[in-house]
Order: C-alpha cells, then sequence, then structure tokens
C-alpha cells in the first residue's frame, strides 16, 4: 500500500529537525522519517557541543560558508528562543615550533572565511595564554572570540517543538530501506520497513546512512571518537584546542554549560557503527592532553561516551566538504541529499536548512520576521 504525502525529510538529527522546520514554516505538509525512538540519537547528540567559528575550512567551502552563516542564524536563534548557551571563546595552541606556522595559517584563513567578523584572531603569547587559562603550557595560541557552547538537545527539542507547532508530523521507529526515484515525472517513493510512501519533496537527512540510499549507494567511512570527562571542578574557563590532526580537530578540551570539563574526541577509523568505549588507548589519550596541560590528574579522567563522524573519503585522502546534492546535480526534482554532514553541521544547521530549501525552489520565511543576517 502507497500513502501520499507532500515533503518527507529522512532523519531527525539535528539537520534533520532544522529543515523540517524551515519546510514545514514555508508551507509544505512535513513528515520526518526517523528510525529510533527519539530525535537526535547519533552524531547529533555525540559530539562536542561547540558553536564553531569557521577558522579551519578552505575559503569557499560548503564548510566554511555554511558554519559562519549558521553561527550567525544560531546564536540569534538560541538567544531569542532564550535557550542556553555560551559564547566562552576558544584557544588553538602550539606546543612545539614545527605548529608556528599552521597557527599562523590559522589566523589567515580566519580572516578569509569571515570567522571572527571581519577581524584578524589575536595572537597570543605564553604570558598572554597564562593570563587567560593559567593550567596551559605552549609556545604561542590564538584566540576566537566567536565560539561558543550550547546545550543540545534544547536546541534540538526547540527546532521539533516549532516543526510540529508548523503541523509537522514525526514519525519515530520508521527506517527508511530505499527511496526509489525511477518513476518518470512521477512522485519520489520512499520505502520504509513498513509502507511505501509517495511524496513530491524529499530531503535524505539520513547522518551516518545517508549514502546507503543514493543509487547507486556510495560508501561512507566511520571515524570514531572518544570523549573523557574531567571529574570535579575545571581548571579551564574557555575552549583550548591543540593544532588539527587528520580526521579532526585533535584532542581538545571542551566545556559544558555546568563547567564540566571534557576531552576529546580521538580519531579512530572503523568499519560500522559502534558505539561501545575503548579505553585501551588511555595513554595515548593523556599524553595528548599533557602537551598543552601538563598538570592533569590522570586518575582524574573518566570515560565518557563516543561519536562518529560521516566521512565520504577514507583515511589519508584529506577532509571532503559538505554535499548538498540537489537537482542541479542529480536531475532529480524534489530531492535533496545531505552527504558527510559532520562537523561543523550543528553550527550549521539553519544555514543547511536555508541551502536545501533554495536548492527545492522553496520560499524560505522562517527567520524573515527579523531581518537578514550578515
Amino acid at each position: 500500500m502507497t500513502e501520499r504525502v507532500d515533503t518527507l525529510v529522512v532523519g531527525a538529527g539535528v539537520v534533520g529537525l532544522a529543515v523540517a522546520r524551515a519546510l514545514a514554516r514555508a508551507g509544505r505538509e512535513v513528515v520526518v522519517l526517523e528510525q529510533y525512538n527519539c530525535v537526535g540519537s547519533e552524531t547529533s547528540s555525540r559530539n562536542s557541543e561547540v558553536i564553531h567559528a569557521g577558522i579551519y575550512y578552505p575559503t569557499g567551502s560548503l564548510k566554511a560558508r555554511l558554519c559562519v552563516r549558521g553561527k550567525q542564524l544560531l546564536y540569534a536563534y538560541l538567544d531569542r528562543h532564550h535557550l542556553p548557551f555560551r559564547r566562552c571563546g576558544k584557544i588553538i595552541v602550539a606546543t612545539r615550533e614545527a605548529q608556528l606556522e599552521q597557527l599562523a595559517s590559522y589566523r589567515e584563513q580566519a580572516l578569509a572565511n569571515n570567522a571572527n567578523d571581519g577581524e584578524e584572531l589575536a595572537w597570543l603569547n605564553p604570558d598572554e595564554i597564562g593570563e587567560l587559562e593559567s593550567e596551559i603550557d605552549c609556545l604561542a595560541g590564538v584566540l576566537s572570540p566567536t565560539t561558543g557552547i550550547l546545550d543540545t538537545h534544547a536546541y534540538m527539542l526547540s527546532l521539533q517543538g516549532e516543526f510540529e507547532a508548523a503541523g509537522g508530523m514525526l514519525a519515530l521507529n520508521t527506517r527508511v530501506e530505499s527511496i526509489d526515484t525511477t518513476a518518470a515525472n512521477g512522485p519520489i517513493l520512499v520505502h520504509t520497513s513498513e509502507m511505501t510512501l509517495a511524496a513530491d519533496l524529499v530531503v535524505n537527512s539520513a547522518g551516518l546512512e545517508a549514502t546507503r540510499l543514493l543509487h547507486p549507494p556510495q560508501p561512507t567511512y566511520y571515524a570514531k571518537g572518544h570523549y573523557y570527562t574531567l571529574a570535579g571542578r575545571s581548571p579551564f574557563q574557555r575552549l583550548v584546542y591543540p593544532v588539527a590532526e587528520a580526521g579532526g580537530l585533535g584532542v581538545h578540551v571542551t566545556l559544558d554549560l555546568g563547567g564540566q570539563a571534557k576531552f576529546g574526541p580521538d580519531v579512530r577509523w572503523v568499519d560500522g557503527i559502534d558505539y561501545d568505549f575503548d579505553d585501551s588507548q588511555r595513554a595515548a589519550f593523556v599524553q595528548a592532553i599533557r602537551c598543552y596541560y601538563p598538570g592533569l590528574d590522570e586518575t582524574r579522567l573518566q570515560p565518557g561516551y563516543t561519536g562518529i563522524r560521516p566521512k565520504l573519503a577514507p583515511v589519508g585522502d584529506g577532509a571532503s566538504d559538505f554535499v548538498i546534492q540537489g537537482p542541479a546535480q542529480h536531475g532529480v526534482q524534489g530531492l535533496v541529499n545531505l552527504l558527510g554532514i559532520e562537523s561543523p553541521g550543528l553550527t550549521a544547521s539553519l544555514a543547511i536548512a536555508e541551502a536545501v530549501l533554495s536548492a527545492l525552489g522553496v520560499d524560505d520565511v522562517c527567520d524573515k520576521d527579523r531581518g537578514p543576517v550578515a
């Protein structure tokens, strides 16, 4: 039996919810299909909860443009809805002479990306860093004042609430098996484990499984990261990041809104989706942290949680960009595939929603009541 619907969004992660909210508020009748029994149970809730500034990404890339735009939209959204967040700032540190050139390049990249509202990131010497974060030992650093933290779950529940208030419907425990686009000039058929749905518009925001729903399916490579929490009072007031490494941004210090410090993630390439915590690499984790925080008492480190990033390229092939694949790319009217949406996807979520509506030719009315964001 085939049920007819107007618009389907596959996946109720933070990006799927942002897209669904935008479509529903634009007047579409939207159903979100989520395979688990709650929203945001994978990548959206297993990350650092950081509002990124947009420093690292190649100029002109989707990650750069949508991170900067998304950061502006996200801060405004959180403020307008009285949701918890803190613009705490971030220090990126070099602990070896060989890293100073890379650190300097971040300032250039941030300026090119407009990551700090057109201003150059401040260069800090060890004494200046010590005045801000007394426990940090490094050669130099740069300060990103627009980096922040948020309560991801509160944000997702707000998006869900606005989506449902606009008439949207969320279908939990509904796994999408395939998306069929073979019907000439016909609706897109979405096959779930229970039924087939025919829709005019479909957004594939399935996160870790988005490439499985392509024709033909493509591989996704999984980069698993572990997070440790620091028991007791945090010695930090800001986020502290080392110079980035392959596959991620290095084992860094982040804070939650309650003030607890956590360290992570590392990068371990895995073959499948598995959230078990492997403590066997603890010594390497401690060593990475002590490069910039030599006073770490490792007995205070407690296993926290793990997350998995969907990568479009295997280890050794370098970083890949977001892919927003709409009718202009694949020729199927009404379909958008969101691929490789990893960090900074949380920060960019509202900007990704704008881009999806643009790709589908839907007028975005979500934030017009407060005017454009520069």
